[in-house]
């Protein structure tokens, strides 16, 4: 005859529940990747719409691919793994466009360039003159040796270029027509049809009237590239977002970055604007002055497509937050419309004349008419 078992039989062979100490670190990675993915979703809705998310586009972009893998992989050792997970797999899912990562970089470009494709080359050149590095940024230049040269920030951290350094300029390079526009020059080899200052309405006062280094972030000069094709080169440069020399504990901080939003705004319509009623392709480089991460890139007309497919780089940076410092941030940047091949892009080396690294391109449009 069988025993009938203790009632408590099953009771004790339960599983006892874990000690708190063994439940907590499951608690924090499941806080933390709930935390990660609630962000990520505000970062999405909020950037390049509210003027004090600007001080959180500074998060490095890399942080919204690594950040979910790390948790990942603390799923695995965790008692909750399929909840912290699930969570991580969505972060990343919602983050990965926001990383930098350049996820075509395998695809080469448009091909061999024709013997017409032109060499473009754009540099945020630090200041004209801002540490005696004037011998070497024109080194850089000519080393370059482009048909188009797009070149922001000519002027000095005190005072403006001189007629003087306008004259040695043009006496570097012979041939070329050169085009100023406050802190803007381009130089082309091909004829310049015309050049527009892209004008921006809604400007705050004191900006408006501080003269065009602080009134005019885009330069528009239409090229004659041969065979009535014409191709619109923007020079672009736009205002910096925060002020690096005042902590978030600092009300000036605040204070400067809503100001700076509010010379951003205007030029980022007055660009949009102009690209879109322009009839002519479109090549658009520059130091834009936002990261992979930040909401502003929306802000740019439909149908300009990053000319990173055509950069063999996997994580593409030309800023770095000090000289010596490797290239973290990607802030300048080239966009094409459709009509515009692009059969090369990358970025060079400044030589320490300039905290940003010069983009170097080589592009074309379709056959002669």
């Amino acid at each position: 005859m069988t025993t009938a078992a203790p009632a408590d039989t099953a009771a004790d062979q339960t599983s006892p529940a874990p000690p708190a100490r063994r439940r907590w670190p499951a608690a924090v990675l499941v806080g933390g990747a709930a935390l990660w993915l609630a962000f990520t979703a505000a970062h999405l809705v909020l950037s390049g719409r509210w003027w004090l998310w600007l001080a959180v586009d500074t998060v490095p972009p890399p942080a919204f691919l690594l950040v979910p893998l790390v948790l990942g992989v603390g799923a695995a050792v965790s008692r909750r793994r399929r909840t912290v997970a699930l969570l991580a797999a969505v972060g990343l899912l919602l983050g990965a466009g926001l990383s930098g990562v350049n996820i075509r970089w395998w695809q080469g470009g448009d091909g061999e360039p024709p013997v017409d494709a032109l060499r473009v080359f754009s540099w945020n050149t630090g200041y004209w003159d801002s540490g005696g590095e004037t011998e070497e940024l024109y080194r850089v230049l000519r080393d370059a040796d482009a048909d188009v040269y797009l070149l922001q920030e000519y002027w000095y951290e005190r005072g403006r270029p001189t007629e003087a350094t306008l004259d040695r300029l043009r006496a570097e390079f012979p041939g070329f027509q050169v085009v100023v526009l406050g802190e803007l020059v381009t130089l082309s080899r091909v004829p310049v049809l015309r050049q527009v200052p892209v004008e921006p309405v809604g400007l705050p006062p004191a900006v408006a009237e501080a003269g065009d280094e602080w009134r005019y972030k885009t330069l528009r000069t239409d090229l004659d590239v041969g065979g009535g094709r014409v191709l619109s080169a923007y020079n672009v440069h736009l205002p910096v977002q925060i002020s690096p020399e005042h902590g978030l504990l600092d009300g000036d901080f605040y204070r400067i970055m809503r100001g700076q939003h509010a010379q951003r705004e205007p030029q980022w319509r007055a660009l949009a604007r102009d690209v879109r009623d322009n009839p002519h392709p479109v090549l658009l480089a520059g130091d834009l002055n936002t990261t992979p991460a930040m909401g502003d890139l929306r802000k740019l007309p439909d149908g300009l497509r990053d000319a990173s497919y055509a950069m063999p780089s996997l994580y593409p940076a030309s800023w770095a937050h000090r000289p010596g410092w490797p290239y973290g941030w990607r802030l300048d940047w080239a966009f094409v419309s459709p009509q515009v091949r692009v059969h090369s892009y990358h970025f060079g080396d400044g030589r320490g004349a300039s905290d940003h690294r010069p983009q170097q391109l080589s592009v074309s449009l379709p056959g002669r008419n």
